[in-house]
């Protein structure tokens, strides 16, 4: 598996590097390459005692404090409604070419 190493120079002997998405693993050397030897030990640690899974959420799954998904967000109830429109693209299209002209008179 790969992962990002964030390295970061605070002074001229001194290196921190850290697992990009895992803020929990950090590692400090007086190189670049031994802050990096470091948190590539400290994230096979890690491993060791830890596995990854993917959760998913239901579309009715109360988010926060008994409020759905699109009391959160008001306008998700509105997505995709013309995905089998049609008629959608050349609206699109017409609204491109009124933009451009509004555009131009504001131009000259």
């Amino acid at each position: 598996m790969q992962y990002k190493v964030l390295v970061q120079q605070p002074s001229e002997q001194h290196f921190t590097a850290s697992i990009f998405g895992l803020s929990n693993i950090v590692a400090d050397g007086k190189t670049e390459e031994e802050a990096i030897a470091k948190i590539k030990a400290a994230l096979s640690s890690q491993l060791e005692t830890t596995k990854f899974v993917t959760i998913e959420l239901e579309s009715d799954t109360q988010i926060e404090s008994g409020s759905t998904k699109d009391e959160i967000d008001p306008w998700m109830k509105y997505a995709g409604v013309f995905a089998d429109d049609p008629t959608f693209d050349n609206f699109l299209e017409e609204v491109s070419a009124y933009r451009q002209q509004v555009d131009e008179k504001l131009i000259t």
